[in-house]
């Protein structure tokens, strides 16, 4: 019976641990989750910088002047 006690002891603190390190998987998981939405949304900002930026630059020719010859 005492060995029965020993393996059941060792299991549970097996048990333990794996609960301990799942907990710590899944703060982890949800920290890279936040991260990764972070990013996205960073992603998304520079996106709209640059479009935005890309059509104040381009040469729009109906806002030229017309040539001399004309």
């Amino acid at each position: 019976m005492d060995t029965l006690e020993q393996r059941l002891t060792e299991l549970e603190v097996r048990l333990t641990f794996l609960d301990d390190t799942v907990q710590a998987l899944v703060q982890a998981d949800s920290d890279k989750a936040r991260r990764i939405a972070r990013l996205e949304r960073l992603l998304g900002d520079l996106h709209t910088e640059l479009v935005a930026l890309r059509l104040a630059q381009s040469d729009d020719p109906h806002s030229e002047p017309p040539p001399p010859h004309y």
